[in-house]
């Protein structure tokens, strides 16, 4: 009898640490994105444009304090492919923002205070970083480093459903015996789950010019869009010409099948 409890303890004190390194692990991992549908999806897929714009005021009203957008210029935003604003509205929005300016007529590149000239910016320009170095951006945000969303889809597993699921992932509940970091957030869908960034979305954060209701997930889902487009910005493009393609592989291979029937229908 003694026996047969030792084992049972024994064995419960075990499955206890087990279940307790299995809690610990999962609790470290990221949970898989979000199912989610998007509008680009599959090879015949194009960009929703209204979201291409509300994704725009997102990134624009929201992120863009912390986070630069690099390699997108401001010409972009009016070319063929992308959000669909005017010419003239891409230059209001790029004169919207300051940028480095080149030498003065004297030579300067700063002010007497040693503050680097500026300039409105123009279609040519891209979107300047929120701030001047990355010493800079991590003193304003404890010592993280904000990244270019650029091709933030690209380099993100899970691309824009990643996005979309880090986005609608604040304000769940840590699994007992996590630890959330002091200064961190907890988000399940973030490597570690502790995550420096605070939740940047808030219900009605934004007021998107066509009416539609700025929820949580309706701007993570169109910001998310904005910055698939950015990281891809002549995807539409390349799935037209992707299907010419096919279209005359078909169309090669009957006319080869065809001469061959032709060619050979004698020697049967």
């Amino acid at each position: 009898m003694r026996k047969t409890l030792t084992l049972a303890l024994t064995a419960a004190a075990f499955a206890g640490l087990a279940t307790g390194a299995l809690a610990s692990t999962e609790g470290g991992h990221p949970l898989p994105p979000k199912e989610e549908a998007f509008s680009f999806e599959g090879p015949f897929g194009t960009y929703d444009r209204a979201a291409l714009q509300r994704g725009f005021q997102v990134y624009k009203e929201v992120c863009s304090a912390c986070h630069s957008l690099n390699r997108v210029a401001f010409h972009a935003l009016a070319d063929e492919g992308g959000p669909g604003f005017t010419e003239a509205q891409a230059k209001a929005i790029a004169a919207g923002y300051q940028v480095v300016a080149g030498p003065n007529d004297k030579g300067e590149t700063t002010d007497a205070n040693g503050t680097p000239l500026t300039r409105p910016g123009i279609l040519a320009d891209h979107f300047p970083p929120p701030f001047p170095n990355p010493e800079a951006a991590r003193t304003a945000n404890n010592g993280a480093l904000p990244p270019d969303l650029s091709i933030i889809i690209k380099a993100r597993n899970g691309g824009e459903r990643y996005v979309y699921s880090l986005l609608t992932g604040y304000g769940q509940t840590p699994p007992a015996g996590f630890h959330v970091v002091e200064g961190k957030y907890y988000n399940p869908y973030f490597e570690g789950r502790n995550i420096s960034m605070p939740h940047p979305l808030n219900e009605n954060g934004v007021t998107f010019s066509d009416g539609t209701k700025a929820t949580i997930p309706q701007q993570a889902h169109d910001v998310a869009t904005f910055l698939t487009w950015a990281a891809e910005p002549k995807m539409e493009e390349r799935k037209r010409m992707g299907f010419g393609v096919m279209l005359f592989l078909a169309a090669f291979a009957g006319v080869l099948f065809l001469s061959y029937r032709k060619l050979w229908a004698d020697q049967h």
